[in-house]
């Protein structure tokens, strides 16, 4: 779905959701990119990277079904209780949560080099929260 960004270009807003985002909306993992690559902002390029990403994250939860169900729970929660989740989890989960946090890496690179948002306004503090750390 295209929306303007705050330069009113066009801004390309994906299906996403951190925590499987009350609907089983998840990201995944994107084979990391050569560090001088630089993303392909066009649209086509924002979209096919952002589903892979996704498609690549589900899988990922698949496999990992304690951090879906850490997911799951936070999504349905407060903020301040999702994000003491987040953080519980990855405290006691510190390789899958690195794991988790490098297939969600691209999103985050998409966003700061090509100026759009591939995640919803409403799962941006939880995104930045996981990739934070």
């Amino acid at each position: 779905m295209a929306l303007l960004n705050t330069s009113g270009q066009p801004r390309y807003t994906t299906r996403f959701g951190l925590a499987a985002v009350a609907g089983g909306i998840v990201v995944a993992a994107l084979t990391a990119p050569v560090a001088t690559a630089a993303p392909d902002c066009s649209p086509a390029g924002v979209d096919a990277a952002s589903d892979k990403v996704m498609q690549q994250a589900q899988a990922y939860l698949d496999t990992h079904p304690e951090g879906n169900k850490m997911l799951m729970t936070a999504a349905l929660q407060p903020r301040p209780e999702a994000a003491a989740t987040i953080s519980a989890y990855a405290s006691a989960n510190p390789q899958e949560y690195a794991e988790f946090k490098s297939i969600l890496a691209p999103l985050g690179t998409l966003q700061s080099q090509c100026g759009v948002s591939v995640v919803p306004s409403q799962f941006q503090w939880a995104f930045d929260q996981f990739i934070g750390g």
